[in-house]
């Protein structure tokens, strides 16, 4: 055991060989927290400590698993089994099972996972006749978590004449009846949902004190590792359980909360000097993952953050090299740079794919991302979702597209056909189907014919299906005249998408519009880029042409070598060798949710902290001039906390601009030119117009489209010369080869056969081309 102990620093020597006692331990990110919860577990056994007497709590299964392991390889794996070592509601499951008596439940209840409990919810909402627009089911659930997590049971509900009179307010005034017959019915069946874990656990330990008495017994030693995500439910169980003999040990870093839309309380961690009496505090402060660059830079921007508890991480690394800081025109643009970086870095540093890392702040941000690494050929994976033109919302519009392109699509048109719901149900599709299969039609065909085939369809239905196929059809007239945006922008605007998706107020709703939202992006940006193929118009079926080569990413690649790609939140206790960090603009990340009050502004303070200190050895931050809103381009600024990093510690790509807002208009132009002693001043006429008032250099620069170094800003360049059998590369469509060049001067055009793009006729004045050899 002494061997392990003499590979710990000063500090993280100090906190294994502490025993008795509250104490807390402030680890900064990369500080080895993890080693010094698995060395302090394994020096208490060598001490003498039964294991059975231990609880140690984490908030992963496999944070768990690997702290167990790591224990066995010390004192034996035998013992190490011993340890009540989890998740809150691992454990504590465990204990309900044991007591499950006390509170009228089967020792075997089942655990309802969040299916379970949408499904219970929307029954008792329909059985209970109430509109399931005004009682989403999802929300519902939401709220009954948040007073489960908050120790509000129904009958303190009752009692609270606030969250009733805010429900009433939602209109939504039969929420604590809802309450009441979904805790029945999961009591009647014997089951709990994930929020019961802990509201149940708290109950026994309340209601019957020689139940708290045996465990307080038990466990003589409590630990607990990233404090500062606990909720107010956990933290008062892991107060009551630790009251006898105060032997608890508590790990984590308050600048790495950022759980508080889940319930996490920041306040657990920076009270708990004021909750136990002499409490021991140690600070673990050496950063061994990031290099000194990193490391101080993220300390500049956590210190503007008044709520916090005082500590300076250091690290003995190597200063490394500067934060890459990147101006980008707008998110496609961002994409390209971030893959040809990637690409390049590979080559310079012989990296693997696996050692990178994309992070944003929404999942929609992925879809940019996504194209730009496949036209590289990057392998990449999604975490903690699907890829982006996988979710439903995607596929629900991208279904109304194939259905406008090809009307036999009978995928599609199932997916849609009541989607927003208008009435036509399953029995109604089961009669469509059979009348389908027996005249050999598509479904869109018989739905065309409805009037003429007699398929015991009452005449509200057959209306709504007419109602539905001229709907298509004047889609599929506007398909013949525009391009794929306008098409796109109208189906979701005249199909009632977006109305159906505004319905649901919460995290998962709000995340639908956003990807919606960045699907009609992607569209513009695909209708922009298509200008310079010759002989392409930007039509509905060539964007879903484009698409259906997206989606298709399927090639063998070792699963661990993949760029991965996903939000901040997700990215905590992980770490890359190089990570890009992506749309920092105000409104995006700060996000404009989170601006209303300084408590919500600290926490994207420290989700940026936790970002930039995932990078090991370098860090990418990239923001854009303009970004696509609902398909329209919305002009963007650098976020604050690009300013709140110290310049010493940054490598500005592009040359630095103030980061503060630059007006548009010369401010010269509102000098005084009147004497305002008189109300009135009458000049002189004059045939001479007034005088222009031209934009500064500096304002013409913020107007002004950047072009690659070299290129002609007077929008006559000279077109690429390029020759059969050479290979190029190009922005969008990747790398391919030149198959035949035609034509000459402002009219040359070339046929290039891409890689992953098939075979394009690009205008050489507009195409964007790198010639490779």
């Amino acid at each position: 055991m002494q061997d392990h102990i003499n590979q710990l620093n000063e500090a993280q020597r100090a906190a294994v060989l502490q025993k008795d006692g509250p104490m807390i331990v402030i680890a900064g990110a990369g500080s080895g927290k993890t080693r010094v919860l698995t060395f302090r577990i394994a020096h208490l056994m060598h001490q003498g400590v039964d294991p059975f007497n231990i609880l140690s709590l984490t908030f992963t299964n496999k944070a768990a698993r690997e702290m167990k392991n790591r224990i066995a390889d010390i004192v034996g794996g035998n013992e190490a089994k011993n340890l009540w070592m989890g998740t809150f509601h691992s454990v504590f499951a465990k204990i309900l099972r044991i007591e499950a008596d006390k509170l009228g439940y089967p020792s075997n209840f089942t655990i309802y996972d969040s299916k379970d409990s949408q499904q219970l919810m929307r029954t008792i909402i329909k059985e209970m006749k109430l509109d399931k627009d005004i009682y989403k089911y999802k929300q519902v659930l939401s709220r009954i978590s948040s007073f489960k997590n908050s120790l509000i049971t129904v009958k303190a509900y009752r009692k609270d004449l606030e969250l009733q009179e805010a429900d009433a307010m939602a209109k939504r005034p039969r929420m604590g009846d809802i309450y009441q017959e979904y805790v029945e019915r999961c009591f009647k069946a014997g089951a709990m949902d994930f929020d019961d874990l802990l509201l149940r656990t708290n109950e026994l330990l309340t209601r019957f004190p020689d139940v708290l008495a045996k465990y307080q017994k038990r466990f003589k030693y409590i630990l607990v590792d990233e404090y500062q995500d606990t909720n107010h439910s956990q933290y008062l169980i892991v107060r009551a359980l630790s009251d006898r003999y105060q032997n608890i040990c508590v790990v984590g870093d308050d600048a790495q909360s950022i759980y508080a839309f889940r319930g996490a309380n920041i306040n657990n961690i920076l009270n708990f000097q004021r909750d136990y009496d002499k409490v021991e505090s140690f600070r673990l402060e050496q950063n061994y993952r990031s290099t000194k660059n990193i490391v101080e830079a993220a300390n500049s921007v956590i210190d503007k953050n008044k709520t916090k508890l005082e500590k300076l991480v250091w690290t003995a690394n190597d200063e490394g090299s500067k934060i890459h800081v990147n101006r980008l025109m707008n998110d496609a643009e961002e994409g390209r740079f971030v893959a040809s970086s990637i690409m390049d870095k590979r080559m310079q540093e012989n990296a693997r794919n696996g050692e990178f890392a994309v992070l944003y702040r929404t999942n929609a941000q992925s879809r940019a991302i996504e194209d730009a690494l496949r036209r590289k050929d990057i392998p990449y994976r999604i975490y903690g979702g699907l890829s982006f033109y996988q979710h439903k919302e995607i596929k629900d519009v991208l279904a109304y597209l194939r259905l406008i392109v090809n009307p036999q699509d009978e995928e599609a048109f199932k997916r849609v056909v009541n989607f927003p719901a208008r009435g036509i149900g399953q029995t109604t599709m089961d009669r469509l189907t059979l009348a389908a299969n027996h005249y050999k039609k598509s479904l869109f065909e018989v739905a065309e014919n409805i009037h003429k085939i007699d398929l015991k369809i009452n005449k509200g239905t057959k209306t709504k299906l007419i109602n539905f196929v001229n709907m298509l059809k004047t889609f599929q007239i506007a398909a013949n005249e525009k391009d794929a945006f306008y098409l796109t922008e109208l189906i979701i605007k005249k199909t009632g998408l977006i109305q159906e998706y505004k319905k649901d107020s919460s995290p998962e709703g709000i995340t639908r519009i956003e990807n919606v939202e960045e699907l009609l992006n992607g569209v513009r940006d695909f209708v922009e880029g298509q200008k310079e193929v010759a002989d392409s118009n930007a039509t509905l079926a060539e964007f879903l042409e484009d698409v259906a080569l997206a989606t298709d990413m399927d090639k063998e690649v070792d699963d661990d070598d993949r760029v991965a790609l996903m939000t901040i939140h997700l990215a905590k206790g992980l770490e890359f060798p190089y990570v890009y960090i992506v749309g920092l603009e105000e409104d995006l990340f700060p996000s404009a949710m989170s601006l209303n009050t300084r408590s919500e502004l600290e926490e994207e303070r420290r989700l940026f902290y936790v970002a930039l200190t995932r990078a090991e050895k370098e860090a990418y931050l990239t923001y854009v001039i303009s970004r696509y809103r609902w398909g329209k381009l919305i002009d963007a600024d650098p976020s604050r906390f690009i300013e709140e990093i110290d310049d010493d510690f940054l490598n500005f790509m592009v040359p630095k601009d103030d980061y503060k807002f630059n007006s548009f208009i010369d401010r010269d132009i509102f000098d005084d030119d009147v004497d305002k002693s008189k109300l009135r001043q009458t000049k002189p006429k004059s045939s001479t117009p007034p005088p222009s008032h031209k934009p500064s250099e500096k304002q013409l620069r913020r107007l002004r489209k950047l072009k690659p170094e070299g290129e002609d800003l007077s929008g006559s360049a000279k077109p690429i010369q390029l020759k059969s059998g050479q290979k190029v590369e190009h922005a969008r469509f990747g790398r391919g080869e030149v198959i035949e060049v035609t034509g000459a001067g402002n009219d040359a055009k070339a046929s290039i056969k891409f890689k992953t793009s098939g075979v394009k006729n690009l205008i050489l004045k507009f195409a964007k081309l790198n010639i490779i050899n």
